[in-house]
């Protein structure tokens, strides 16, 4: 991820980075803004491989609480297992005394010719057929003023009729064109919440309790087609996974999570 978008800035000390929050990486009402998970592992694998020196093959982050601005978030990288080709790294953010995210990951790579895929990007309408995502219109403060999100298919109503998939895909890019890189991807990862309410055909999200990104070949591309599949929704929490593919088709990374669902009732005279 470039730096300047989540303003990830470095220290005397190469495994010690600090991320000043603003609403640009923040999501909620104005007078209640949080961190995006999203942004939190995805400054946690800018971290990783800058320490490192190496890109992302996985990470898994686990969201412990919530830092609001103008808070700075501290992001101490460990790599307790440097190998040849990987290296097996850890990343804790914390605000103070007070710890918001851990991350997981493996950084390397290793000499082999083998590249293929068994996932097919499905069946799409490009970015500039579709119509923008509900709550990603670029009229609202922070994260949502910077990230463009379209909706290729999904339903914008809400007659509290389950999806028979369960699946949704949408088109994602930054309005300020950053390259799409791992941690990027990262932040895509994180819309697998907006997809509980096609789901379950109503008022509906979600609040990420974990992350895990896995990675295949990223390539150049401007828009990232996340193909979200909510497999399941029990006792006040669901479990959904991603499929992130480059607009030539080829897989870039997938990604699951678990979440608390959230559902929102719609006033009477709504």
């Amino acid at each position: 991820m470039d730096s300047q978008f989540c303003d990830l800035r470095s220290t005397h000390n190469p495994h010690r980075w600090f991320m000043p929050l603003t609403p640009g990486v923040c999501v909620g009402p104005p007078d209640n803004l949080f961190m995006f998970g999203g942004v939190g592992l995805a400054s946690a694998i800018a971290a990783m491989e800058r320490t490192c020196g190496r890109s992302l093959v996985w990470a898994t982050g686990q969201y412990l609480s919530y830092a609001r601005p103008p808070s700075i978030v501290d992001l101490d990288v460990r790599t307790p297992a440097v190998g040849k080709h990987v290296t097996q790294a850890r990343v804790t953010g914390h605000v103070g005394d007070k710890e918001i995210f851990t991350v997981n990951a493996a950084l390397g790579e290793r000499p082999s010719e083998i590249s293929h895929q068994w996932v097919a990007m499905p069946d799409a309408p490009r970015p500039e057929d579709c119509e923008p995502a509900e709550h990603w219109r670029g009229t609202s403060v922070g994260l949502h003023s910077r990230i463009e999100v379209k909706v290729a298919k999904g339903r914008h109503g809400r007659d509290g009729t389950p999806s028979p998939d369960g699946r949704s895909l949408l088109w994602f890019r930054p309005r300020e064109r950053f390259a799409i890189d791992s941690a990027m991807l990262a932040v895509a990862a994180d819309l697998v919440p907006s997809g509980i309410g096609n789901a379950l055909g109503r008022n509906a999200g979600g609040n990420s309790l974990d992350n895990t990104l896995r990675i295949r070949r990223i390539v150049p591309t401007e828009w990232v087609l996340c193909d979200i599949h909510i497999t399941g929704v029990h006792g006040g929490f669901g479990h959904g996974a991603i499929n992130l593919f480059a607009q030539d088709g080829q897989l870039m990374a997938t990604a699951s999570q678990s979440m608390i669902v959230r559902v929102r009732e719609t006033p009477k005279d709504a």
